[in-house]
């Protein structure tokens, strides 16, 4: 099968994979590290039997919970002081503020859906660590939103792995990655159009003021 992706886990194994998970999960340089589908990759060698599927759900929801619980840290003890620092162009108290404020109405769903939102799921735990998340939430949240990532996306890729025939999964792995990440993205698509009607709605309720 040639696949880039392929060819990659079976070179790092399933040690690789945990730790390409645990660095998109909590550390800044982890952001362009494609873990939709590598795990939904992995799940379908497994199905072929070059990976075990056991230690690939267990180890993937431990690199998870732990990747995130390594960013909250490391926004809890860096983020106020940054932000405590007088206002600049990358860093503002205001900020901060409107960070807490936000973690404090939507936090729990932030964690859990940030998990299928590549690039927000590495900085989410930082900014709720930065924002002084309520930590037992935080880390309820945290093991559900491993849960449904780090073993749903393994399973999909194996439940598909082991219905769909081998050919045909290989003449169509890389559409059915694209549509993976497609739909990890437009999340944050339809929240950015929605935010944006809602801005021009109350501009025009404004004016009309």
């Amino acid at each position: 099968m040639n696949f880039d992706l392929i060819e990659i886990i079976k070179s790092v194994g399933l040690l690789g994979v945990f730790g390409i998970v645990f660095a998109e999960s909590g550390l800044f340089f982890g952001f362009f590290l494609p873990g939709d589908s590598l795990l939904f990759t992995a799940g379908f060698l497994a199905s072929q039997n070059l990976l075990s599927l056991p230690l690939l759900l267990l180890g993937s929801f431990i690199s998870a919970v732990l990747g995130d619980n390594v960013g909250y840290t490391f926004g809890l003890k860096v983020g106020p002081k940054l932000f405590n620092r007088p206002d600049s162009k990358l860093f503002k108290k205001e900020h901060l503020q409107k960070a807490r404020h936000f973690y404090d109405k939507h936090g729990p769903k932030t964690i859990v859906l940030a998990r299928f939102m590549p690039f927000i799921r590495t900085f989410a735990p930082i900014v709720a660590g930065a924002a002084g998340m309520h930590y037992p939430t935080f880390v309820t949240y945290n093991l559900v939103g491993g849960l449904l990532w780090g073993i749903g996306l393994p399973l999909l890729g194996y439940s598909l792995g082991r219905i769909i025939p081998l050919e045909l999964m290989d003449k169509y792995l890389l559409a059915i990655i694209v549509t993976i990440v497609f739909l990890s993205i437009l999340p944050g698509i339809l929240h950015y159009f929605k935010q944006k009607t809602y801005l021009k709605d109350q501009e025009i309720i404004q004016k009309g003021l």
